[in-house]
């Protein structure tokens, strides 16, 4: 083993999880802690204060297994969206954590999409009710920023502790309060139409920039060492982007649990007129576009309640394509690869067995991850690089199969996939290149090749798209595109 680590954290919803990573790419130590939410409608909160136990009480425990090893870094992803108002010099915190999904702050989405709609646009999104700058509105409206307070993330409090001062934030989790990946600033125009002080906003550096170091308060709480170089982390979803071995130019990540999320690189901001895909920055410059579905493995859950999952996995690897077509929708409403709020799940055709609606189910998970990249690759995304999966879905060797074979191309599914993996490497990136970090550190664990032509799967491809159309949700010449690539 190296006898040097670097040390990832992630601030998960339910748990805290600090992890030390060799240099190849190995774990060396490992430690996770619970956290508590309050939860009322629609609000959802944390005690800050709890976050920073967890993360003390997890660094203890990995240093304790490391001994004498050295600890060259580290970095820390977050919630996307989850902030707080501070004191900028006690490092207290002034307001609850308002997470991720708090939704209370719809009527200030409104107001922030009317104030900066322009810029939004450019991005290829607008805000939601949950994303960051619609509740800083909120707490300013309510009156719950004194005099003085600053603004953080949810990493941003925690690398307050370890350095013992307020230190820059990272352009990923301040990309939902707003801040302008393009010219890489705050954008002070719709602040002061928001009327909010802009002094409470923080500075912002790209992700992987070293930004602190570890302060003698915060080495005594944690045992992480003195001077260990802190740097700038990224959302959940990007670190969990990079632990999946998505960092160059083509290459992307799918993730099916309850959801199907995909994210991948480009060189260039994707323009996207529909608003579905929007992009993160790359700690070398590069876009980090992605797009989530309210498709996956939730509708297996939802229409297969206490079925022997194993006996209908082995059962669709025998019978291969169904004629059977599900679009497999558990709720109301599509964010990805169209938004459509008032889609709905269905069914065409009439399978006659419980094996074949399940196989349908699996089939279309496949092809609304096929639909994704049509998508992607309508709005010029370059597909042609690796492509991984990740998620509790790929237990399935079913679905992983016919992902493949409607795909034709190989998956790779990785050794590790947490977001506290990602961000060790995106710290040992700093002394080369979060591509070469990657190449170095990530390790897939097996590939998956297609075993039947795209022409056996085609007809029912179409007849989906066909229908998503007809139904009004999917754009015309989205479906046009998705069309000619099926027959090619």
């Amino acid at each position: 083993m190296s006898t040097a680590v670097f040390l990832g954290i992630d601030l998960g919803t339910q748990s805290v999880r600090v992890m030390a990573v060799t240099e190849e790419g190995a774990i060396a130590a490992v430690a996770t802690q619970p956290l508590t939410s309050t939860r009322d409608g629609v609000r959802h909160e944390q005690d800050p204060r709890s976050w920073w136990q967890a993360v003390a009480t997890c660094s203890r425990n990995v240093m304790s297994q490391l001994g004498n090893t050295r600890v060259k870094g580290l970095a820390i992803d977050a919630t996307s969206g989850t902030i707080l108002m501070m004191h900028p010099y006690t490092l207290e915190p002034l307001t609850s954590g308002l997470m991720y999904d708090d939704g209370r702050a719809k009527e200030e989405a409104a107001l922030c999409n009317e104030a900066g709609g322009a810029l939004w646009s450019e991005l290829s999104y607008r805000m939601q009710p949950s994303w960051a700058l619609p509740k800083l509105l909120w707490l300013e409206r309510h009156g719950h920023i004194p005099f003085g307070a600053k603004l953080a993330h949810q990493n941003d409090f925690i690398n307050a502790q370890f350095a013992g001062e307020m230190i820059a934030a990272d352009s990923s989790n301040s990309l939902k309060t707003g801040f302008d990946l393009i010219r890489m600033q705050w954008p002070t125009d719709v602040i002061e139409k928001l009327e909010l002080h802009p002094m409470i906003f923080p500075e912002v550096v790209l992700p992987g920039t070293k930004i602190g170091e570890v302060c003698p308060y915060a080495a005594e709480q944690t045992g992480i060492p003195i001077e260990t170089p802190i740097f700038a982390g990224m959302t959940d979803g990007c670190a969990a982007q990079i632990a999946s071995g998505a960092t160059t130019v083509g290459s992307w990540n799918s993730v099916v649990g309850t959801t199907l999320v995909m994210k991948g690189v480009t060189r260039e901001l994707l323009h996207d007129p529909l608003g579905v895909v929007y992009s993160h920055r790359s700690t070398d410059g590069m876009w980090l576009p992605g797009g989530a579905s309210s498709t996956g493995a939730g509708v297996i859950t939802k229409e297969f309640p206490g079925a022997d999952l194993d006996a209908l996995n082995a059962a669709a690897l025998q019978q291969g394509p169904t004629r059977a077509v599900v679009y497999p929708l558990a709720g109301q409403g599509e964010r990805y690869p169209f938004a459509a709020p008032a889609a709905q799940g269905f069914t065409l055709g009439e399978p006659a067995s419980t094996e074949e609606k399940y196989n349908a189910t699996l089939q279309g998970i496949a092809f609304i991850e096929r639909l994704a990249f049509d998508a992607l690759r309508h709005i010029g995304a370059p597909t042609d690089g690796s492509f991984t999966i990740s998620g509790g879905a790929t237990k399935s060797a079913a679905l992983n199969q016919i992902r493949a074979d409607v795909m034709q191309r190989t998956i790779g599914v990785p050794e590790v996939t947490e977001g506290a993996f990602g961000m060790a490497v995106l710290a040992a990136a700093h002394t080369s290149s979060i591509a070469e970090a990657t190449k170095r550190m990530v390790r897939i664990e097996r590939t998956i090749e297609p075993k039947r032509s795209f022409a056996e799967y085609a007809d029912q491809y179409i007849a989906l798209v066909d229908e998503l159309a007809k139904r009004g949700w999917l754009p015309q010449d989205v479906a046009d595109f998705a069309r000619a690539g099926a027959r090619a």
